[in-house]
């Protein structure tokens, strides 16, 4: 296995167990070092990662983001996604209160669990699946709450829910755009470091 293949393999196993983007890098980069160095030293990558690429990963991000570390942030994440849909609902009907009824409480109490869920055991939903996911398991729990609770109101939700469901998001949501920006600046400079002058 190629060094390019290793890493390929760790990114994936490790964007599979929902290690953040900062993190990823590092580790990344981390090991990219390593296999450089043991290359350099007459040594296979083998000797780095040993004989199973999979289980090598996989024991470094439980030891790097652990389960404990990822529910807070995933569950941040979820609150902040939900902040900017709920504020998206505001805007489009121009007003202050939304009215929650049984059925849009339940499409977004089974979508946000499902892609929770998903996130903790899996990684990075993406926005085809998370959609799929809403259609598939939020509209049913949604027309079957309509149904057994029927299309009244359950309670008026001001226009602060919003900000306050984004509060907990933003710190991670912050570290990772920088993340993805530093990401994309290094490539840069290593590319114009390497141009002959």
């Amino acid at each position: 296995m190629t060094n390019a293949q290793i890493l390929a393999a760790c990114r994936s196993n490790w964007e599979y167990r929902g290690v953040d983007g900062a993190s990823l890098r590092e580790m990344l980069d981390e090991l990219s070092a390593h296999l450089e160095d043991a290359e350099a030293a007459g040594r296979t990558a083998q000797d780095v990662v040993g004989r199973d690429v999979r289980a090598f990963a996989a024991s470094w991000a439980r030891a790097r983001a652990p389960l404990s570390r990822r529910v807070p942030r995933t569950v941040a994440m979820a609150c902040f996604a939900a902040g900017w849909l709920l504020l998206g609902a505001y805007l489009i009907r121009w007003t202050t209160v939304v009215d929650v009824t049984a059925g849009l409480l339940a499409f977004w109490l089974a979508t946000g669990t499902a892609t929770v869920a998903w996130e903790l055991r899996r990684g990075s939903i993406g926005l085809r699946k998370s959609w799929l996911v809403g259609l598939a398991l939020g509209l049913p729990a949604a027309v079957l709450a309509s149904w057994l609770a029927g299309d009244g109101v359950l309670f008026p939700l001001p226009l602060w829910a919003p900000p306050l469901l984004l509060l907990p998001g933003l710190p991670y949501a912050v570290a990772d755009a920088r993340a993805a920006r530093r990401g994309r600046r290094k490539p840069e400079a290593e590319a114009e470091a390497e141009a002959p002058d």
